[in-house]
């Protein structure tokens, strides 16, 4: 089997070579793992710390290395695709120009996620085209980069073979788990709603839902660990994802941001001293500070999905996947996150109780608003991101809208040749 990794110079990339290498007897045998980045010099480093990784592990595959796209998805059996268009000081700004209007500075929703996807469907459907001339029939693509509800959306738009993957249920698998004091497998979670917009409606450890136990005996940790008001999980019976704090707690969020560093500010400093650990070469294992880099459990998350892709795992994994009556109050077009058996044929949905009104109303909100995002990453054109900022339930006035709008190409002229 060979799995090409697109952005493969990111200096998460070792998280999730280790997690192949770690997790080699879950039935996926791995005969070569091909990093793919424009960054040579960046590849060069990441690279030769990820055979490291294999070596230490004993694991016989190979892991190679190459900045020529063409080549690296050629014959590949999965594509992970993890890009992050513009680096960090594109992320900076998504964080930070949306502030001047009064609204949350996020990567990933509102104005600065919208200026994340317009720079990245572009990029990721040129990948995705190069993937189905040269890949493997039947190869299937597997989208971790942000804003993956989108990006997965465009991606399927477009009649390829994609699925969407978010490490933020696995986490709450894991941490559930641990209180309940089970394996985390034994976890099955109801997994409900749009990427980084979800709740954990029930936990359930051999059929029986163990989440009101958990919110009964840890309500203040777990509202902790989402940074939510305790009153929103017991009143709702869920988990929130912690995106949902830009929603919950929008106007906190925004006067601490406008009064300390951003995320990527953060995150850039990381990176730093990450690449000169990866040079070391004496280190053969993943370091602690990749930890404080984000994404935790993600390559158990895509190592177990992509072996269920290839009938080697029967476990329920949580994916962004077309709606497809799931959710009865969208588009059947709509992509939403759920918990779905996965198979050699794709993800299946596990059935979807109803949502409550409260919750369903935000998800058709954001849902809405995705698909004019789409629609402006695919076609461009300033009319179509003011629409798009104006559907957005955090942005949703004229005056913002329109304010953004011209912030958000200003910012982004480098990357959006429509917008020059």
């Amino acid at each position: 089997m060979r799995i090409a990794v697109v952005g493969g110079g990111s200096t998460y990339t070792p998280e999730l070579v280790d997690g192949f290498a770690r997790l080699a007897g879950a039935g996926l045998s791995v005969d070569e793992l091909v990093l793919i980045d424009p960054a040579a010099d960046r590849l060069e480093i990441v690279g030769a710390f990820a055979r490291r990784i294999f070596g230490a592990y004993g694991h016989p595959g190979r892991v190679t290395w190459t900045s020529d796209l063409d080549a690296g998805v050629t014959d590949a059996d999965a594509v992970l695709i993890q890009l992050r268009v513009g680096g960090q000081t594109a992320r900076i700004s998504d964080e930070t120009f949306p502030l001047d209007c009064g609204c949350v500075g996020q990567e990933t929703t509102g104005a600065g996620g919208l200026a994340k996807a317009l720079r990245t469907v572009p990029v990721v459907l040129d990948v995705a085209e190069r993937v189905r001339a040269r890949a493997k029939p039947g190869a299937w693509i597997v989208d971790f980069t942000n804003p993956v509800g989108i990006v997965t959306r465009a991606l399927l738009d477009s009649g390829h073979r994609a699925v969407g993957l978010c490490n933020v249920a696995i986490g709450f698998q894991r941490r559930f788990a641990a209180l309940l004091g089970v394996a985390p497998e034994a976890v099955v979670l109801d997994h409900v709603g749009l990427n980084h917009l979800t709740w954990e409606r029930a936990a359930l450890v051999d059929g029986v839902d163990r989440l009101p136990e958990l919110l009964s005996a840890h309500l203040e940790e777990l509202a902790g660990l989402v940074q939510a008001p305790a009153e929103i999980l017991r009143l709702s019976g869920t988990v929130p994802s912690y995106y949902l704090r830009y929603f919950y707690a929008h106007d906190e969020v925004v006067r601490e941001e406008r009064t300390a560093p951003t995320r990527g500010q953060k995150v850039a400093e990381i990176e730093a001293t990450l690449l000169e650990m990866y040079r070391d070469p004496a280190l053969v294992a993943k370091p602690a500070l990749l930890g404080e880099r984000g994404g935790a459990f993600y390559s158990e998350a895509a190592v177990g999905l992509i072996a269920a892709l290839h009938g080697h795992d029967t476990g329920v994994h949580s994916v962004n996947v077309r709606n497809d009556g799931a959710l009865p109050f969208l588009p059947d077009s709509a992509v939403v996150e759920l918990s779905a058996t996965v198979g050699p044929g794709g993800p299946a949905a596990l059935p979807v109780a109803p949502v409550a009104p409260d919750q369903a109303g935000l998800i058709a909100h954001v849902s809405g608003y995705e698909e004019l995002a789409v629609d402006a990453a695919v076609r461009g054109g300033r009319d179509r991101v003011y629409r798009a900022l104006l559907a957005h339930p955090l942005v949703g006035q004229h005056e913002y809208a329109d304010a953004l709008t011209d912030k958000l190409l200003a910012a982004n002229t480098d990357h959006l040749a429509w917008a020059r």
